[in-house]
């Protein structure tokens, strides 16, 4: 493929791409492939390299290589840079959502809001690059100077999922390019080509060769391994499931490794009987079932509703998901499109099966669609489940789909210990018009971002991370970039 081919107007199906390595375009060893398929039909959307061990290596030589020039390069020059890949992904947004949904499936006006807010992590830290300060410490020693800097780590590898391909990405390399760190990139497997079309961006802002690679596999494995074994590589950067997250902690612990993982969630989304009713109802439908359909981290997993507005709020609640417009991406006014693949969907029937098997009750959905043109992808039905409790696999585990179980409360007591009793804590929603209560629950929820009468999750300016078992480190904000900076500490001995 040509490099151009990443951002053309149209994207022709079974189109080849190459994998971005040292400034190059290049193809894995052998000439090795895989399909990416769009979700929604099962068709072909591109072939791409199917990188390994001998890739990853190449690309962590490039970067290794890169970094002493990168890392000397003035903070300004390298914003320079950075604003200048916002400015051409800006100008091919259109281009790289298409490229969203073919690849992710999500509706084409939620492609162009992610691809819209992806790429303004480039202009936060671009100026965030020359806000990395030092100190001048006050020293007990007449003869002694007191210095601490700020330096960047090295080569860091990032390991992204493919919910948000756009923005699971940029929010990652962004911050570790702005430091003055080089970075080698693993995209999903299922979302290779908007991760592509970002390198695209970064070649034609003049980014140099080595400082920005993506290697492409069918499997995570073995471009993992090399990037936790080699000893270039300071730091991990993760986005995806605690397991794996675990798993991974595990391996960079025999090189004391630097590490940042953004895991998995399970949020609660609390409806007081004070909330402004249809502002609650909104939030509870655009958080549950409009962030890729339900395929995210911090999508509400568990819906509280206060016991003496449940009933309305159910109604009114399944009547909005009824209204629901699913289907392709591409086709007009479509808000849910379909889940990743054929497991995501077992996964949600299975979820419905075990909770109606003990003693829950599908209000609405509960099955994945089985007549045309829905059939031929991997869509399911936007699901209300009520009569639902605590310990039900459903309310425990990381549902990560359009199922909304709703369960109901009394005091604000009984819900802080229900919301909180879970190993996960990374994001929550509460809704409320009681001030007191906003300072109570806001500091007693268990959870990295918390939102307060609003659903629109986190922005570039505030850090985002989890609590307990959904991670460690922060991403976005001023401490964002802290991530990948060492901080070294020098006594000055004037004689």
């Amino acid at each position: 493929m040509q490099p151009s081919a990443v951002v053309k107007a149209q994207i022709t199906p079974a189109e080849r791409f190459q994998m971005y390595v040292d400034g190059q375009w290049v193809s894995a060893e052998g000439d090795r492939t895989f399909e990416v398929r769009n979700p929604a039909d099962r068709t072909v959307a591109g072939i791409v390299p199917d990188g390994g061990i001998p890739e990853t290596r190449r690309a962590i030589e490039s970067a290794h290589r890169a970094f002493p020039a990168w890392s000397r390069t003035p903070a300004k020059d390298r914003g320079v840079i950075l604003k200048g890949i916002m400015e051409l992904m800006a100008e091919r947004r259109d281009e790289i959502a298409k490229l969203v949904v073919l690849e992710n499936g999500k509706p084409y006006e939620e492609a162009k809001g992610e691809v819209g807010f992806s790429m303004g992590y480039f202009g936060w830290f671009a100026e965030e690059a020359r806000r990395i300060y030092g100190d001048v410490v006050s020293s007990p020693f007449a003869n002694k100077r007191l210095w601490v800097l700020r330096q960047p780590l090295g080569v860091v590898g990032a390991i992204t999922p493919w919910n948000f391909p756009a923005n699971m990405i940029t929010r990652k390399i962004a911050p570790a390019m702005a430091a003055g760190c080089t970075v080698v990139l693993k995209p999903a497997s299922a979302t290779p080509l908007t991760a592509l079309a970002i390198a695209r961006c970064g070649h034609d802002a003049g980014l140099p060769a080595g400082v920005l690679n993506i290697v492409t596999a069918a499997k995570s494995g073995a471009v993992g391994d090399e990037l936790l074994r080699n000893p270039h590589v300071k730091k991990i950067g993760f986005t995806g499931s605690t397991q794996v997250g675990k798993g991974l902690m595990k391996q960079a612990a025999d090189q004391i490794k630097r590490i940042s993982f953004e895991l998995g969630g399970n949020a609660p989304f609390i409806v007081f009987d004070d909330a402004d009713f249809d502002k609650a109802l909104e939030g509870a439908i655009a958080m549950k079932f409009l962030r890729v359909g339900g395929q995210s981290c911090i999508c509400a997993n568990r819906i509280f509703v206060q016991e003496t507005i449940a009933e309305r709020f159910i109604t009114a609640f399944v009547e909005r998901t009824k209204a629901l417009k699913v289907g392709p991406g591409f086709e007009a006014g479509m808000q849910v499109g379909p889940l990743i693949n054929e497991e995501a969907l077992r996964s949600m029937q299975h979820f419905v099966e075990d909770a109606t098997s003990r003693g829950a009750r599908v209000l609405t959905g509960g099955r994945r669609y089985t007549s045309p043109p829905l059939d031929k992808g991997f869509f399911f039905e936007p699901t209300v489940l009520v009569d639902v409790n605590d310990n039900m696999p459903v309310c425990v585990e990381e549902i990560f789909g359009p199922i909304a179980p709703i369960l109901i409360f009394k005091t604000e007591e009984e819900v802080l210990r229900r919301a909180n009793a879970t190993s996960y804590g990374l994001a929550a929603y509460f809704y409320t018009r009681d001030y007191a209560r906003i300072a109570r629950v806001s500091e007693g929820l268990e959870a990295g971002l918390v939102g307060i009468n609003d659903a629109q999750g986190y922005t570039h300016e505030i850090p985002f991370g989890g609590f307990k078992e959904s991670g460690l480190g922060r991403e976005g904000g001023r401490e964002g970039i802290e991530e990948y900076l060492e901080v070294k500490s020098l006594v000055v001995n004037l004689g």
